[in-house]
């Protein structure tokens, strides 16, 4: 279609006013990150759990310098190069541009206990340990798959520099780690986050207005405004109830609602954006 010479002008302006969020696909100018993986069978605190993991290590990475750490429950999802997130594609562009600091990332997979006898299928842990409040996965996290995940990386001690992030109930699991422990995340990254009755996370928006002070925490929020509405509850208005806790309690936090349903599309679309957002005053590396 060929649009009159007029309208070129509001096109262009049109066009400027858009987000900046990057392709996922790769470009060949881009330095690219390594991707490492592995497989954690030895915790104490999910005593006969396995579970795979992913380790992502930017070509910018220094040794000698302390990067950033992002987390990201069901990371198999993340880390998909055909998935909706593609997270180390687009990590590779943001920290090439300067736009976050270089930045280590690692997906945590939920946990599975093993079949007892052939023929029966595994248990997987991932509602038990990523719907449930408390400090449970945090001690996993810091005592056992992160040391081991990263071991002889240089990671920052900083907070305010290390994020966790998930979709779903891996969402409500971020939350959870980053509320239980911001003296090691300050920053979430929420996405279609199950906020609902599954055990007891609908419990949320009260507990952020009533606990004083405010912790130090940075929060991105995405919904579907199409999103699950079932037993448990309804995910749009759980996360509206949670963002208007944070605000109402003071909190730095971004709510951005599409009309998507129960998807990691809409997420993945935003990521670059959300990244940039969630370190917009981190120093340059």
């Amino acid at each position: 279609m060929i649009f009159p010479v007029p309208l070129l002008p509001f096109l262009l302006a049109l066009l400027a006013t858009l987000p900046r969020a990057i392709a996922a696909d790769p470009v060949p100018a881009v330095p690219r990150g390594e991707v490492r993986t592995g497989t954690f069978a030895a915790s104490r605190i999910y005593p006969g759990t396995t579970r795979e993991y992913q380790v992502y290590v930017p070509a910018q990475y220094d040794p000698a310098r302390p990067a950033c750490l992002l987390v990201c429950f069901d990371g198999a999802g993340f880390f998909n190069p055909k998935g909706a997130l593609k997270l180390p594609a687009v990590l590779d562009e943001l920290i090439a541009r300067r736009e976050i600091p270089v930045l280590i990332a690692v997906g945590v997979n939920p946990g599975v206990v093993p079949a007892a006898e052939p023929g029966a299928p595994p248990r997987n842990h991932r509602s038990l340990e990523y719907d449930s409040l408390g400090d449970t996965n945090a001690r996993f996290l810091l005592e056992e798959l992160l040391p081991a995940a990263t071991r002889g990386l240089n990671l920052t001690a900083d907070p305010a520099g290390r994020a966790v992030a998930g979709n779903s109930s891996g969402a409500i699991a971020a939350f959870t780690v980053a509320w239980e422990r911001p003296d090691q995340f300050r920053k979430v990254i929420s996405h279609i986050g199950s906020y609902t009755n599954i055990r007891g996370g609908y419990a949320y928006p009260g507990i952020v207005r009533q606990t004083k002070p405010a912790k130090p925490l940075r929060v991105f929020l995405q919904e579907g405004v199409n999103d699950l509405d079932n037993l448990h509850g309804n995910w749009p208005l759980a996360n509206r109830e949670l963002a208007a806790a944070l605000a109402f309690a003071g909190y730095d936090h971004r709510l951005v609602l599409g009309d998507g349903g129960h998807s990691a599309q809409h997420g993945g679309a935003i990521l670059a954006d959300t990244l940039r957002w969630l370190w917009r005053d981190w120093p340059q590396p």
